[in-house]
């Protein structure tokens, strides 16, 4: 646990122990996200409803404790990025909302430990009475990133990924509907199975496609950007496709490759490191 779990569950038991109603308006407020039953029921993939779920309760705990001290850190760090990026969907921005939030909510280091708002609902887990499966719902999230992939076929719904540098297929289910063609390059967060309810991965957000570099241009400036560091190559590859190499790295390209959209997938052009093969470079 880092110092701003630590700090925040002080906080948290301070309040339980004064019975203080603040809490406890909290801890209830789960009860009025919908549940993976009815999220079913309406139409969703139950894989999909269980992190729908989860990422609405980290929505919830995200801006609840956004405004303790604690939190002033995230809280400057999303509202600049919101006033820079202004993420919704296009034409407004190419960031998603989906991209966006997940980004904010288990991607964004904080303090000297870094750590984020997932780690820290999962340091009060407990505490607020979570359950076993919203907890592992969420550890799952927290453990997820963006990657690029290649499409290598469809099997029946599913959509099969390369993941490129290391190899790794998916069988995946897209949640816009979007199923695309073989050779695509997608840039997408993918999330695991959970036993209970699915043996395929998700991809959770609208898949940016890649265009205008190959496969092999992609796979270089991967390789180029995790060589000479001392992880294990595919612990720098997830470092390098969850932070970046700077904080708004990833948002930049999004916005500098931006090139048009349909309801279904955003398509964006170049690499990050050639500005002029990007449509949006300054």
């Amino acid at each position: 646990m880092g110092q701003i779990g630590e700090q925040l569950v002080a906080c948290f038991k301070e309040t339980v122990e004064a019975n203080d109603e603040g809490l406890r308006d909290f801890v209830q407020v789960a009860e009025g996200v919908h549940d993976i039953e009815q999220l079913v029921r309406s139409g969703h993939d139950p894989l999909h409803a269980a992190y729908i779920q989860a990422q609405n309760f980290t929505s919830l705990f995200a801006e609840g404790v956004s405004q303790l001290e604690e939190l002033d850190e995230y809280a400057e760090i999303v509202g600049d990025a919101e006033d820079a990026y202004m993420p919704d969907a296009p034409p407004i921005s190419p960031l998603t909302r989906s991209y966006f939030t997940t980004w904010a909510f288990f991607d964004l280091r904080l303090g000297p430990d870094e750590e984020t708002i997932g780690t820290c609902l999962l340091d009060l887990a407990d505490l607020i009475g979570m359950d076993d499966f919203q907890t592992e719902t969420i550890r799952n999230f927290q453990q997820t990133r963006m990657g690029i992939y290649e499409h290598v076929g469809t099997s029946r719904s599913r959509v099969r990924l390369r993941e490129l540098v290391t190899g790794k297929e998916f069988l995946c289910h897209a949640t816009s509907g979007y199923r695309g063609k073989k050779g695509e390059l997608w840039y997408v967060r993918l999330c695991p199975p959970i036993a209970e309810l699915a043996d395929y991965y998700l991809v959770l957000t609208t898949p940016y496609i890649l265009s205008n570099a190959s496969e092999n241009d992609w796979t270089a400036y991967l390789r180029k950007n995790v060589a000479g560091s001392p992880k294990h190559l595919e612990s720098a590859l997830d470092e390098f496709l969850k932070y970046g190499p700077e904080r708004f790295h990833w948002h930049e390209f999004l916005f500098q490759a931006y090139h048009h959209h349909q309801f279904d997938a955003i398509f964006l052009a170049g690499l990050p490191d050639v500005k002029g093969s990007l449509p949006n470079a300054n």
